[in-house]
């Protein structure tokens, strides 16, 4: 069955798309409230998700055994992107404070890299983690452009670009300089992949609005594969992977899924722009969408292939 599932929001553009959904299930609008929501990320044992709303200065915790949402951090340093080390605590990009962090068990906030080479990085944007425990990140300018989603100011470093950090040794290496805006990042399930996300076209006629995929070779070496996919309606950001290693990536019309050889085999219709999503729940069988002003959340088939 092809196109629109009626009041499911799911688009069939694949045969095998069918088998990331039920017909049933609909999207459910969680909480509405913010100005640009961003980084959702998941806490199993707590069951509950950390979205920060940039502009607004806050981060917020939507709490599943109860649907409440109160603030979980404010002021914020204009949090963006979020995720989960591998022993489960908070990893953040800030934009105000152009910098990674990471909040421990106790609460106390330590920064991962907030420099390259001795110069400042532009803000720090999404994040993901590998098995070794190595953060990796993407530093747009987004938040120095403006005042709306941090402070206005001068790149220190030349162009934006991807980076690797090691915790423990505080080791920064830049792994990506080929990019305009190097935005949404996350791994293949076995780690062999890492997609990129490039959101040049905001603010260049014609720039790039593709998803990148780099083999990665020796620990933090990429090899630049080209591009995945490119965006058909708005600008793909934030998006996670599933256990098959089925991209599920944000748009300006909600949710598009790519099977793994680069096809777009269905849709997620939401009705704000989406910015970011991850995959949480009990079995990480249910989407956490955050869109605009709102998050959302639906359930499908797939499987996370991690948490975060």
């Amino acid at each position: 069955m092809f196109g629109v599932i009626d009041g499911s929001g799911f688009e069939v553009l694949d045969p095998r798309f069918e088998a990331c959904f039920v017909g049933h299930a609909r999207l459910e609008r969680l909480w509405t409230g913010g100005r640009w929501l961003e980084g959702p990320a998941w806490f199993g044992a707590g069951r509950y998700l950390v979205f920060s709303d940039i502009p607004n200065n806050r981060m917020m915790r939507f709490d599943e055994t109860s649907g409440a949402v109160s603030v979980f951090r404010a002021p914020a340093n204009n949090a963006n992107g979020n995720t989960l080390d591998n022993e489960g605590r908070l990893v953040t990009c800030e934009h105000l404070a152009r910098r990674v962090t990471r909040t421990e068990f106790d609460g106390s906030i330590r920064v991962i890299a907030d420099r390259f080479d001795g110069a400042r990085f532009n803000s720090p944007n999404d994040v993901t983690v590998k098995s070794d425990g190595t953060i990796w990140f993407t530093d747009p300018s987004y938040g120095i452009m403006h005042d709306y989603e941090g402070d206005y100011g001068e790149p220190e470093i030349a162009g934006c670009h991807v980076y690797c950090a090691d915790p423990v040794s505080g080791a920064v290496a830049r792994v990506i300089n080929t990019m305009e805006k190097p935005n949404g990042i996350a791994f293949s399930p076995d780690e062999s992949l890492l997609y990129v996300a490039d959101t040049g076209a905001t603010h260049h006629s014609g720039g790039p609005r593709h998803i990148r995929s780099f083999r990665v070779e020796n620990g933090n070496h990429l090899h630049d594969l080209g591009i995945f996919a490119t965006c058909s309606n708005g600008l793909f950001d934030g998006f996670r992977l599933d256990r098959s290693g089925r991209i599920w990536t944000s748009a300006a019309d909600g949710v598009h899924c790519f099977h793994p050889d680069g096809t777009l085999i269905g849709k997620i219709h939401v009705p704000e722009p989406v910015s970011n999503l991850t995959f949480g729940g009990a079995k990480r069988n249910r989407l956490f969408i955050t869109a605009s002003t709102s998050l959302y959340a639906i359930y499908v088939t797939a499987n996370g292939c991690k948490l975060g």
